[in-house]
């Protein structure tokens, strides 16, 4: 599947259209509110773009990571929290498309999902781990053909409004801490009690509290293998890709939000550059260095897919530090840009009544060094530096 495809022109059309008349209207009340951007949720369901990363076999359009980025970007620039929904429930999906294709029942749950649009929500973090999500407290337990799991977590993005919840747990009870499996808990089986409150500086519509999970189901909802390997070979690389391009597409909107008010100024006084075209120019530099970051690192995922080499190219540390170096340059590269396009709008863009307000952009993109701290990962990759030899 290419960018060029007549399907994925249409999606993306599609995609641009809805972002334009439903999250770019909603995404201040969204915001000011702390509320699920539900209208943006329902217009994603009904153009069928919730199942883009499901394989042609099933039934979705099977996109690659290439095709994933460019949606969630081009949302990104109406409303982060939208943005930033859209790729953690892709990066969900994904991880029953690439790693569970050997159950029935999985391979049953992806052609539901085509058809109903399910909203796919995760639950990773949990209290006593410390942000550790390789480590689960909880465990699963099996009995009869059911399982019963219970868990503690820190945040649950917009889990009260999905219709299923990937959840990482110990594989038993007897399992050690690092043995960990999904699970898929399904609406209707499961019971969340909020135990924090979501009042936060930005990325406000992911409605991200803790909750106490309480759910069972039948043992086939349990992903076949080990949660080290999707981790490593599809939700690690597809939450930084992903996330690193929506953080762009947040960046983006607030440079052309500078960009217009620069056009104004030049407007009122022809064949004159007003100053701030400077600074334009700029910040316009690093916006595109950051694009095609996250852009190249997609395409190369992509032809990890294709090749006989692939699986060990996606566990190798070369590839690891890429990803490590991805997050971290993209986590500090947006809310720069956003600063920058501050200093050219002014007070405008101080304000938060302006059209050229950037307020809510510069507060979306803190949050970006914060998911998975950059201290954290900056210290795995100081260790990985230690043994690398870039041949």
């Amino acid at each position: 599947m290419t960018s060029n495809s007549p399907e994925f022109g249409a999606h993306l059309a599609a995609l641009k259209a809805l972002a334009a008349q439903v999250a770019a209207p909603n995404a201040a009340d969204v915001d000011a509110k702390s509320r699920f951007p539900r209208e943006t949720i329902d217009a994603l369901q009904k153009a069928k773009l919730l199942s883009a990363p499901v394989p042609k076999e099933f039934g979705g359009p099977g996109y690659g990571m290439r095709e994933l980025a460019a949606l969630c970007s081009t949302l990104a620039q109406a409303c982060g929290s939208s943005g930033m929904v859209l790729a953690m429930h892709y990066i969900q999906v994904a991880c029953i498309a690439r790693h569970a294709q050997s159950s029935e029942f999985f391979r049953g749950y992806l052609r539901e999902l085509v058809e109903h649009q399910y909203v796919l929500a995760s639950m990773t973090s949990e209290n006593g781990t410390f942000g550790e999500t390789r480590t689960s407290i909880c465990a699963v337990e099996r009995k009869d053909g059911r399982f019963k799991l219970d868990k503690d977590a820190t945040t649950g993005s917009y889990c009260q409004h999905a219709d299923g919840i990937l959840v990482t747990c110990r594989r038993a009870s007897d399992a050690p801490s690092s043995d960990q499996v999904l699970v898929l808990v399904r609406k209707g089986e499961y019971q969340l009690t909020q135990t924090t409150s979501w009042d936060t500086l930005g990325m406000r519509g992911t409605c991200s509290p803790g909750f106490k999970l309480e759910s069972t189901g039948a043992e086939e909802q349990i992903i076949p293998g080990s949660f080290a390997d999707s981790s490593a070979q599809t939700m690690v690389p597809y939450s930084h890709i992903l996330w690193a391009s929506l953080w762009w597409g947040i960046a983006a909107d607030a440079v052309a939000r500078a960009a217009e008010f620069v056009r104004g100024g030049a407007r009122k006084n022809p064949g004159v550059v007003p100053p701030t075209a400077n600074r334009l120019a700029e910040v316009s530099t690093q916006l595109q260095a950051m694009r095609h970051n996250w852009l190249a690192l997609a395409a190369e995922f992509d032809s990890f897919l294709l090749a006989p080499t692939g699986l060990q190219d996606l566990l190798s540390i070369g590839w690891a530090l890429k990803m490590n170096n991805l997050k971290i340059n993209a986590s500090d590269s947006a809310p720069q840009i956003v600063h920058k396009a501050l200093q050219i709008t002014g007070i405008l863009g101080y304000k938060n009544d302006s059209k050229f307000s950037l307020g809510r952009h510069y507060r979306d993109t803190l949050s970006a060094s914060l998911m998975i701290s950059n201290d954290r990962i900056a210290s795995k990759s100081a260790s990985m530096l230690l043994v690398f030899k870039d041949n």
